[in-house]
C-alpha cells in the first residue's frame, strides 16, 4: 500500500506536469520527427531548439487546446542551439520560471509535447556547474545536466521543478547524449536578441587563429607555456587595421593569456562589440601590444573570431 507521503509525491509531480503543459507547444518543421517548444509570451512568440527545427524557416504549432497554427522562425543562434518563433496566435499560456537555481539531486520533469498530448519524464538534477562554452562557443549562463530520459520531442520542452515552474529549456542537442537544462538567463539574453536582429550579434576580430606551444626559452620570456599563432588576418578587418600579421604570436588579451581560440570568445559577446581591447603578440622575438576595437559580424558571416 502506497505511504502518504509517497501518494502526495505523486499529486505533486501530476500537479506540476499539468502546470508545465500548459505552456509547452509541439514543434513542426518538416520533419518525421517533433519537437517541442515553450511560450515565452502571450503575444505568440515560443522559444525552442535549433536544431529541431530541421532547417525550417516556417513550421506548424500544435498548441495545448488540441488545435495547430502556423509560426514563422525568427531568429536562431547555432552555438546556443536556441530558436525563437513567432505565430499569430495570442493568449498563450506563458511558462513561469523559479526563482533561484537547480540544486543537485533535485526532482524535475522534463515536459514535452511530442504529439498532440503532453508527455512528462520524471529525474533528477545530476550534476551542476558555472558558466560554460558550448562547442560552438556560445556562452551559456549555468551548466545544468539531467538525469532523465531522453524521450521523443524532448529537446525544446520544458524542465520544471515539482512547482511546475520551469528551471530550464530542455536540449539533446548541446552534448551528445546527454539532457542538459538551458537556464532561464540565457533563454532570456539570447530570445531578446533574435527578437531584436534575427540573430545573436557577437564580435569579429577578422583572424584566423592555430593555438601552438611555445619552445622553452620562449616560454620562459613570455611568462606563458603556449601561444595563438596567426594563420590568416582579414583586410578592413579590426585585427588587420590595428597592423597585427600572419605569423604574428598572440600573447593576451585585455591582460588574459591566449592559449587556445576559446580564450578569445569572451571578447566577442555582444556587450563588447565597438569596445577597445589590449593585444598583446609577439613578432620576431619582440613583444608588443596593440589596441583594436572589437567589429561586429552576424553569424551569417561565419564563426571566424
Amino acid at each position: 500500500m502506497a505511504s502518504g507521503t509517497g501518494i502526495e509525491l505523486s499529486r505533486a509531480a501530476a500537479a506540476a506536469a499539468r502546470e508545465a503543459a500548459g505552456a509547452v507547444v509541439r514543434v513542426d518543421g518538416g520533419a518525421r520527427r517533433s519537437a517541442s517548444g515553450v511560450v515565452w509570451s502571450a503575444d505568440g512568440v515560443v522559444v525552442t531548439a535549433g536544431h529541431g527545427l530541421h532547417g525550417a524557416d516556417e513550421v506548424t504549432l500544435g498548441l495545448p487546446d488540441g488545435s495547430t497554427v502556423r509560426g514563422e522562425v525568427a531568429g536562431r543562434d547555432p552555438t546556443t542551439d536556441l530558436a525563437v518563433v513567432r505565430t499569430s496566435a495570442a493568449g498563450l499560456g506563458v511558462a513561469t520560471w523559479a526563482e533561484g537555481e537547480a540544486e543537485v539531486g533535485e526532482l524535475v520533469l522534463a515536459v514535452t509535447r511530442p504529439g498532440r498530448g503532453p508527455r512528462a519524464g520524471l529525474g533528477l538534477v545530476a550534476r551542476t556547474g558555472g558558466s560554460w562554452r558550448t562547442a560552438a562557443g556560445g556562452h551559456v549562463d549555468r551548466y545544468v545536466e539531467l538525469d532523465v530520459a531522453l524521450q521523443a520531442g524532448f529537446s525544446g520542452g520544458l524542465v520544471a521543478d515539482l512547482g511546475g515552474h520551469g528551471i530550464g529549456l530542455a536540449s539533446a542537442g548541446l552534448a551528445r547524449g546527454t539532457a542538459l537544462a538551458v537556464p532561464a538567463p540565457t533563454l532570456r539574453r539570447v530570445v531578446e536578441s533574435l527578437l531584436a536582429h534575427g540573430e545573436v550579434r557577437r564580435g569579429y576580430l577578422g583572424v584566423a587563429t592555430l593555438p601552438v606551444r611555445l619552445p622553452a626559452r620562449t616560454a620562459a620570456a613570455m611568462v606563458q607555456d603556449a601561444a595563438l599563432l596567426l594563420t590568416a588576418v582579414e583586410e578592413e578587418s579590426p585585427a588587420g587595421r590595428a597592423g597585427l600579421a600572419l605569423g604574428d604570436l598572440l600573447l593576451a588579451l585585455d591582460g588574459a593569456p591566449l592559449a587556445d581560440v576559446s580564450d578569445l570568445w569572451p571578447a566577442l559577446e555582444e556587450e563588447r562589440l565597438g569596445k577597445a581591447v589590449r593585444v598583446r603578440f609577439a613578432r620576431g622575438g619582440a613583444v608588443q601590444e596593440v589596441e583594436l576595437v572589437v567589429g561586429a559580424r552576424g553569424l551569417a558571416g561565419g564563426q571566424r573570431p
